[in-house]
């Protein structure tokens, strides 16, 4: 099953490669083209056909005026659709956004902004990836945000690789549709353990020393200059707002040394995949309690520290462990 799953994938990417010429990531902006967009029946568009072939047939056998009439009105009806649904998708330009981490088995969204230069608007458009399906319409000459929740399953770069943008509009018998492949991923965290253990204090650096007082979230201890990593909550926003400079309110909480997750400290049953979801749940906790903790891990050492930008770094170091280019990559 898995070897016919895998010849399936290959023969797709073969027939993407030789009919759609889609290959390595595209650079933004992707401009629909004439010579990108593609037009064919749908299956009701089929069945309509197959009507007025029958209408028609019908109408020759009795001599029907009317009968001619009405399949030729109908035929000229679809046939004008045809040029509508390519003019829906002709012009339209896409660029992608910024996709914000999540961890694995949650949606990853995808953002696209899709630009309509053209003073009408475009109706009943449809965005395809990772077999999600997300609904929209353009108005005139505006830029919208379209964005698609594309399901994750393990940790590593997520590309949203192989899209399609469709319509059907306005009949639903013609269908328009462009490929591409957007240069965006999204980098998917491990799942943090479920039931981690506490944070291993008897491994922080400096164990055995008194406690001391760090930066926490308990009683304010005065202000201080603002760094680039402080979080906006904590922001002393009154006197920033009579004139002053930006300065950051700074609380204090009795804590113990620098905390020191270490890869090569963990249980030598565990997995790798098991190893970085327990450091992840540490990361976090380590966060939320506002410890200051450094990560080891074989082949990267983050020094300690604190913050926003220090979590998504550690977190991030994790998602990536043991990737090469194109290793751990999840493919539609």
């Amino acid at each position: 099953m898995h070897r016919a799953a895998s010849l399936a994938a290959a023969v797709r990417r073969g027939a993407d490669r030789w009919l759609f010429r889609i290959g390595a990531p595209e650079t933004a902006p992707i401009r629909l083209t004439q010579r990108r967009i593609y037009v064919l029946p749908t299956r009701a568009g089929l069945g309509f056909a197959a009507a007025l072939a029958v209408m028609l047939v019908t109408s020759i056998n009795y001599n029907l005026s009317l009968g001619y009439g009405l399949v030729f009105l109908l035929g000229g009806a679809a046939t004008a659709s045809i040029v509508h649904a390519f003019r829906n998708l002709l012009g339209l330009s896409l660029r992608p956004g910024r996709c914000e981490p999540v961890f694995a088995g949650e949606a990853a969204g995808f953002r696209l902004l899709i630009d309509n230069p053209r003073p009408s608007r475009r109706p009943a458009l449809r965005l395809r990836a990772h077999g999600q399906v997300g609904a929209f319409e353009l108005g005139p000459s505006t830029e919208s945000t379209v964005v698609l929740g594309c399901p994750t399953t393990r940790r590593g770069r997520l590309p949203l690789g192989r899209s399609v943008i469709e319509t059907t509009w306005p009949l639903g018998l013609i269908r328009a549709w462009s490929v591409f492949v957007p240069d965006a991923d999204c980098v998917v965290h491990p799942s943090p353990e479920a039931a981690a253990p506490p944070l291993p204090d008897d491994g922080t650096e400096g164990a055995g020393t008194s406690a001391s007082m760090r930066d926490g979230d308990d009683d304010f201890a005065g202000l201080r200059a603002h760094r680039s990593a402080d979080s906006p909550r904590h922001v002393a926003w009154k006197a920033l707002a009579r004139g002053g400079p930006m300065l950051t309110k700074q609380y204090s909480a009795a804590r113990g040394g620098d905390l020191l997750l270490a890869w090569s400290a963990l249980p030598g049953h565990l997995d790798d995949e098991q190893r970085l979801s327990r450091l992840t749940a540490w990361v976090l906790r380590a966060e939320q309690d506002g410890r200051h903790y450094g990560l080891h891990m074989p082949n990267t050492r983050i020094a300690p520290g604190h913050g926003h930008d220090h979590r998504d770094h550690c977190l991030r170091e994790l998602a990536l462990f043991g990737t090469t280019a194109g290793d751990m990559e999840q493919r539609p």
